[in-house]
């Protein structure tokens, strides 16, 4: 396979119009090999624009989500990060390259093995993976300047927002299916200033705070 051919398609079909227009981002797909980071029996499907299957329950992002939300997130090389679900550990992986500390937190211990692998095959360093549950944040390291939720809340995630540093990112995706929303959240002077970026599914946190439903 034209793994190089493959990834000029993947950046020029489907990233560039997804409004991924930064430079440092964008060269960054060529340098993190997304294939690298696929389990084997979908590595062809790597660069194709479709979410791919984990495990039970769990997929990865499709290239371009991954690739906006990197852009969004506006990493300047000084910042703590936090991503809550590791999956394959390619988002972390890019996060890393982009961030001086990135601590990733997946409850699946098999996926959590299988990213530091990957992340240690790819000499990334600055990129610590632990096993737990981090759906309500993970106090351990905070506060974060940006933090990264790869599954969707049904409420905006609020008791994320205190792990955040002033003037820290937190890009989460809200809502219900089909109406979701990849929002960007940013605390600025002790409130949180939310930014609807793109309508987006994808999977819910299976252990998601649930907020009270009227029953008919």
């Amino acid at each position: 396979m034209d793994w190089d051919q493959a990834r000029f398609n993947m950046v020029e079909q489907q990233i560039r119009p997804w409004d991924v227009l930064d430079l440092t981002v964008l060269q960054l797909l060529s340098v993190v090999k997304r294939e690298d980071f696929i389990p084997a029996v979908h590595r062809e499907m790597a660069l194709v624009d479709m979410e791919l299957p984990l495990a039970p329950g769990r997929k990865t992002w499709s290239p371009k989500l991954e690739a906006r939300v990197v852009q969004e997130v506006a990493l300047t090389g000084k910042e703590r990060v936090l991503e809550i679900g590791t999956g394959t550990g390619y988002v972390a992986a890019l996060l890393g390259k982009l961030a001086k500390q990135v601590y990733t937190v997946e409850s699946d211990a098999a996926l959590a093995a299988q990213a530091s692998e990957h992340l240690a095959a790819a000499g990334i360093q600055n990129v610590t993976v632990e096993t737990g549950d981090a759906v309500r944040g993970w106090s351990k390291h905070g506060p974060y300047d940006v933090i990264v939720a790869s599954g969707s809340y049904p409420v905006a995630p609020e008791f994320l927002f205190e792990q955040l540093a002033e003037g820290g990112r937190l890009f989460a995706i809200v809502g219900d299916e089909p109406a979701m929303s990849g929002t960007l959240f940013q605390k600025q002077g002790g409130s949180v200033v939310a930014t609807k970026l793109f309508e987006t599914v994808v999977a819910p946190f299976a252990n998601a705070p649930q907020p009270a439903r009227f029953v008919f």
